[in-house]
């Protein structure tokens, strides 16, 4: 009886491991691949599945969503010998698990190299201010460089982002400083200029300030000539109009020296009284 019970206990056991062991439930968003006596046998699909036990096994379980898989940060040198960083994050999604599971060692791992290899090529083909401003390009290039051979893996190359392309922190502070010397160089020609045309417009000023006062002179020269012209036609003698002229010129800076707040003693010519009288003779004559 207890032995009856036993072998009993027993098919129940194995019956229920045996049940355990060929069902199998899929979640949505994956595939598992079975193999059978260490050989591909089938696929299971999202949903309730069975397999036969102690023959299949489920050897892998495959995400069929999107998957995210970071690129990490690694040093590239440019066509003209520059050293920047740059990193990128690829989207793939498996449309071939079988090809993804036997076609590659480790999918994620192959795409990931491939495309710090691919990076490195595509930038190193271009010089460093190219690279910096040709994210877009790098991407497209990138992308369709992998594309095939992802292929081949049962993937499908959905996306790839370049996140950073930056230069390396040495090169970094070489660019600083270049750009620091450029910019002392512009304010030094900006300041070289401004000099140059403030003596410029020092010249001219200088010579229109000359050009005027000549042609003051030239004005006054030529009131003074038709001054004295118009005396002699009045008076009639040829002499005494230059006295006249002379002596008026004597007065006035006299009355200007007078004038000033600065003059406190004004001092008299010994001929002044000689030379009106002079003057006044003439004018009797």
């Amino acid at each position: 009886m207890n032995a009856g019970l036993i072998f009993v206990f027993a098919i129940l056991i194995f019956a229920v491991v045996t049940i355990w062991k060929g069902v199998r439930i899929v979640p949505q968003g994956e595939e598992w691949i079975v193999e059978r006596l260490g050989k591909y046998s089938g696929t299971l699909l999202p949903g309730l599945n069975i397999i036969i036990p102690y023959l299949d096994r489920v050897a892998y379980k495959l995400v069929t969503k999107d998957i995210i898989l970071d690129v990490q940060e690694q040093e590239v040198i440019t066509k003209d010998n520059a050293v920047i960083l740059t990193n990128a994050i690829a989207f793939i999604k498996i449309t071939d698990p079988i090809k993804a599971v036997y076609g590659v060692t480790d999918f994620s791992e192959a795409i990931r190299n491939m495309i710090m290899t691919t990076l490195r090529s595509i930038v190193g083909e271009m010089e460093l201010d190219q690279a910096l401003s040709s994210r877009d390009k790098i991407k497209a290039r990138l992308r369709e460089s992998i594309a095939d051979e992802a292929l081949d893996w049962g993937l499908t190359v959905k996306s790839v982002e370049i996140q950073d392309v930056k230069p390396s922190p040495s090169m970094q502070k070489a660019m600083e400083q270049q750009a620091s010397a450029e910019r002392e160089r512009k304010a030094t020609v900006t300041r070289a200029e401004g000099e140059k045309q403030s003596m410029i417009l020092q010249a001219e000023a200088r010579l229109e300030s000359a050009r005027r006062d000549a042609e003051a002179q030239v004005t006054l020269a030529e009131g003074s000539a038709e001054a004295i012209k118009r005396v002699t036609s009045a008076i009639g003698d040829r002499d005494t109009p230059m006295l006249y002229m002379l002596g008026e010129k004597y007065i006035t800076s006299i009355t200007k020296l007078a004038a000033s707040d600065n003059a406190k003693v004004i001092v008299l010519p010994a001929d002044l009284q000689e030379t009106i009288r002079g003057v006044l003779g003439k004018f009797k004559g």
